[in-house]
């Protein structure tokens, strides 16, 4: 098979793979209100649920992106993919909060192996184009974002519930799975350096204000994206009262939205300067994320939400290519790197659950704001 066919029939595979993760990740966010109310979770373990995983996922996922840069790549993807499957399927099966979280615990860490390892395979495809080829990821991405809900809601219009809206998720991951087996997966990126990188890699790392830099910027930036998306379905049924399929269509304009804004992404991002693309929009999405909390009226709801998920469309794709520009030829250290700075930034969702359950969590999601702020003032100057 011709170089340039299997070199886009792996891109076209690793894309896959992205969607598949924003795939569950937008039907579990549609779906947490239900899955609340079954089994009688309260905001601080809807929190726990996401954190305690990604404490434990991220300390587990450290030593992934060293063997990734080691040659180990390929029996990553696979592992996870397998692994990511079947928590899936406990998810579905999932009867208490226990199991529940035990599945998500198990998630976590697949999903580093499946998709974290998958997208450092992607950058090291063309380093010199990393913001463009991580803005067709983020589009990847946004499509399973959408596809989620929708999947999430045609499932409950059929007479189904959340348990069998993911059986048909992990229905589809079987299918990436395959996919990524027979995917023309390189096992090691082309560096400089002929030495494996160790340990020391990842504690000098952080030794770099650059690195550092570039990781809290990524935090930011998710505030108005993965953050909210746990918290939105919540927010719009306990605060500004949708019932479960209103929350649910709502969250599909917001991740819908995110679509068109990631397709935007793609083509402005071979045109314009990254850094000024997203601290001007993040500028646009401090007023409409405002907006949204204090308007009342649902369509007006509606409509700041979709204005908001395009402006916040090109931050992903722009600060994680920021990010791994900073450890070039070394996109499995940055792996690792990443996940152990998600140890400290795995603490957000507890944190904003626990402050919910205190002080409401129409005054918690006000702390969200924060993201696209400190992003307008610490993208005045290139790094």
């Amino acid at each position: 098979m011709p170089r340039a066919l299997l070199a886009r029939r792996l891109v076209f595979t690793l894309l896959f793979i992205e969607l598949l993760d924003e795939l569950i990740d937008g039907a579990l966010d549609a779906a947490l209100p239900s899955i609340r109310t079954d089994l009688g979770l309260s905001y601080a373990q809807i929190g726990a649920l996401f954190t305690v995983p990604a404490l434990l996922g991220n300390l587990i996922e450290v030593p992934f992106g060293l063997l990734a840069d080691r040659g180990h790549r390929r029996r990553l993807v696979l592992v996870g993919g397998a692994v990511f499957t079947l928590a899936i399927v406990a998810m579905a099966g999932a009867q208490t909060y226990v199991v529940l979280l035990v599945a998500f615990v198990v998630y976590y860490p697949a999903s580093g192996a499946f998709v974290s390892i998958s997208q450092a395979i992607l950058v090291d495809t063309d380093r010199t184009r990393a913001e463009a080829l991580m803005a067709r990821w983020t589009l990847a991405g946004s499509v399973g974002v959408v596809a989620g809900p929708i999947l999430y809601a045609g499932v409950l219009a059929v007479g189904g519930t959340w348990r069998g809206a993911l059986g048909v998720v992990a229905a589809l991951f079987v299918v990436g799975v395959v996919a990524a087996g027979r995917a023309p997966i390189t096992e090691t990126p082309t560096s400089d350096d002929e030495e494996p990188p160790g340990w020391r890699a990842v504690v000098g790392a952080f030794r770099q204000g650059r690195v550092v830099g570039a990781l809290v910027l990524l935090d930011l930036g998710d505030l108005l994206e993965d953050v909210l998306g746990i918290f939105l379905a919540l927010y719009l049924v306990d605060v500004a009262g949708f019932d479960g399929s209103a929350a649910a269509l709502a969250f599909a304009v917001w991740s819908g939205a995110g679509l068109v804004g990631g397709a935007l992404t793609v083509v402005l991002l071979d045109r314009l300067d990254g850094r000024l693309t997203v601290r001007a929009s993040a500028s646009v999405a401090a007023v409409l994320y405002a907006g949204m909390l204090l308007i009342d009226a649902a369509p007006a709801k509606l409509a700041l939400l979709a204005l908001l998920g395009v402006s916040t469309a090109g931050w992903y794709p722009v600060l994680l290519a920021r990010y791994y520009a900073t450890m070039p030829g070394r996109s499995g250290v940055a792996v690792s790197v990443s996940s152990v700075a998600g140890i400290v930034s795995g603490v957000i969702p507890l944190a904003l659950g626990v402050i919910a359950e205190r002080y409401g969590l129409g005054t918690t999601m006000w702390l969200l704001l924060a993201g696209p702020v400190v992003l307008v003032a610490a993208l005045r100057r290139p790094v």
